[in-house]
């Protein structure tokens, strides 16, 4: 008989290594672990009553007793679910838990495939024909711009203090030359021509009229708007002019009233118009938040411009043409780069509605009127208001520097007047006080010696500049010497 193998004994045992231990006793932590989670898992009453008579359902339960309340039926599926575990029946509540999110998962929409776009808005290639004209027109008239101010600095003959002195005491001599009726309604805008000679005026009514100058005298009228005129801005660099009007659209005309282009687009009524300085692009200003680039020639729609989160008021063109601000009633006023479409300047202070903005012709220098009836002057280089004046007793509706120099800036008011402030501490120089009704809007002519103001008593008011009597005085003083 074969021999029997030896029956292992105590001694004879395999010793376990530590490391095998610690392995062991790790391996039954983690399953301790997963068995809480499960068991947590598994116990987890839901809030949602809906949830909790569908989990009442799923266990074969009724899912509500006479008089229960919510809280008490969640109390009752808590019991239910506490009984089970005991009884070892874990996987039934686990098998309930799993159906539950199963049909939730299914109830989902499915997702649809995502479409990616891009960051930006692609503009038409007019648009950057556009860009690229007014950065070589910019450029051009800014470095003749800084030239001029360099050679008045270095010139021992220049005095830039003697002359805006002087120009704010010949500002001081401003005074009502003549008045006349504008329109059968109250009268929303106007503007000299380039050359001074014609001053035209829009009217609720919808029509414009041209007039002659420096004595006005009515040149022509014609319906330009079915719906009330808003604005109206002589071109810089022809004789036509464009409106701008409530039924959401401006329009091109010559000065005999031919239309010439319409542009239409907005979704809104228009408030403010401008020409930029080449005269080749038109901006409006409209309620449907937005400002819009037009091509004058062509009559197509440049720049849909976003950025105010309400109505946008007014818009104006930087000297050189490469900015462009904009303000509304949002009580902000931004400042745009046209050659790269940025919205370089954010200017708050205002604490109600923007009404009006106008650049001064140092290229530094902006002018905002609002309706908390403040004028406030923003240094660009600074990036920060620079004066706050309490300019009127009522709303500012128009902001207007003096266009050779900006020696002087201009605002008109619902307070009935206008005023003329010094560029140089932003002092009152004038009250023009005169008309009956709100001042909508006014309008200087580019040697600085007339201002035109219009307003709700109907009638257009010519301020000439009475500036002999101190020139014969500046003579009489250089002779004595």
């Amino acid at each position: 008989m074969a021999d029997q193998l030896p029956i292992p004994t105590d001694e004879d045992k395999y010793e376990v290594s530590e490391a095998s231990k610690l392995a062991k006793e790790r391996q039954e932590k983690a399953i301790q672990e997963l068995l809480l989670k499960r068991r947590a898992y598994a116990m987890a009453v839901p809030t949602n009553d809906a949830s909790v008579r569908s989990r009442l359902r799923r266990l074969g339960e009724p899912i509500t007793l006479f008089g229960e309340r919510e809280m008490e039926r969640r109390d009752r599926l808590r019991s239910i679910m506490v009984r089970l575990e005991a009884d070892g029946k874990l996987d039934v509540l686990l098998s309930a838990h799993e159906a539950e999110e199963a049909e939730t998962e299914a109830q989902q929409p499915k997702e649809t495939e995502t479409i990616s776009y891009p960051f930006f808005t692609e503009g038409p290639d007019e648009l950057l024909n556009a860009r690229y004209n007014i950065a070589m027109y910019s450029l051009a008239h800014a470095k003749s711009r800084l030239e001029r101010a360099k050679r008045r600095r270095d010139d021992p003959d220049e005095d830039p203090e003697k002359e805006a002195e002087l120009a704010v005491r010949m500002a001081s001599t401003f005074d009502l030359d003549c008045s006349e009726i504008g329109d059968s309604r109250p009268l929303s805008g106007c503007s000299f021509s380039n050359d001074s000679k014609y001053l035209a005026t829009s009217s609720w009514s919808g029509y414009v009229s041209i007039w002659s100058m420096p004595d006005p005298k009515k040149v022509t009228t014609f319906k330009a708007h079915d719906e009330r005129s808003t604005d109206v801005a002589f071109s810089p660099s022809s004789p036509h002019l464009a409106t701008a009007s409530a039924d959401r659209s401006a329009k091109l005309f010559s000065p005999s009233g031919q239309l010439l282009t319409s542009f239409s687009g907005h979704l809104d009524r228009l408030a403010r118009i401008s020409f930029h300085p080449s005269g080749n692009y038109l901006a409006t200003a409209s309620f449907d938040k937005t400002w819009r680039l037009w091509d004058v020639e062509t009559g197509r729609e440049l720049l849909l411009q976003e950025g105010h989160s309400r109505a946008v008021y007014g818009v104006g063109f930087h000297g050189d043409g490469s900015l462009v601000a904009s303000c509304g009633l949002d009580a902000l006023a931004r400042v745009w780069d046209l050659r790269t479409g940025r919205s370089i300047l954010v200017f708050q202070g205002h604490i109600k509605p923007v009404l009006a903005v106008n650049f001064s012709p140092n290229g530094y220098y902006l002018a905002t009127g609002s309706e908390d009836d403040f004028c406030r002057i923003w240094d660009l280089r600074k990036r920060k208001i620079l004066y706050s004046i309490p300019a009127h007793k009522n709303l500012i509706s128009q902001v207007k520097f003096e266009p050779q120099d900006g020696h002087f800036l201009a605002t008109a008011s619902y307070d009935t007047r206008a005023t003329l402030w010094s560029s140089v501490d932003f002092k009152p120089i004038k009250s023009l006080a005169g008309h009956e009704g709100k001042v909508t809007s006014l309008d200087i002519t580019p040697d600085g010696q007339q201002i035109a103001t219009v307003a709700h008593d109907r009638t257009i008011k010519i301020w000439s500049c009475k500036s002999s009597s101190i020139e014969e005085n500046n003579m009489d003083v250089d002779f004595s010497s």
